[in-house]
């Protein structure tokens, strides 16, 4: 699965706690998985569209990559409840 690749649709900025007098960071909680072919001609960069057809344009790309292992899972473990379900359809093909 080389030519695939993890990407985050993120939700809106949320502020994060900080302590007194220093500001506070804003984090993006991950909305959405999804997978997404590479870009032609370069395994390293996502294509423009999801298996699902969701521009790439504002996704974030995960650091991981789908195992080839069969039984894996090509998605993080961590967000295996906001996978996206068409997205991991076409992967079970």
């Amino acid at each position: 699965m080389s030519d695939i690749v993890v990407v985050y649709e993120l939700d809106k900025p949320v502020a994060t706690r900080s302590s007194p007098g220093s500001p506070g960071e804003e984090e993006r909680p991950v909305r959405r998985v999804h997978a997404a072919p590479t870009a032609p001609g370069t395994p390293t960069t996502t294509g423009p569209r999801t298996l699902c057809g969701k521009d790439t344009f504002a996704m974030e790309t995960a650091r991981r990559r789908p195992s080839d292992q069969r039984g894996t899972p090509w998605y993080p473990d961590e967000c295996a409840s906001v996978v996206c379900p068409d997205c991991d359809a076409v992967m079970e093909i």
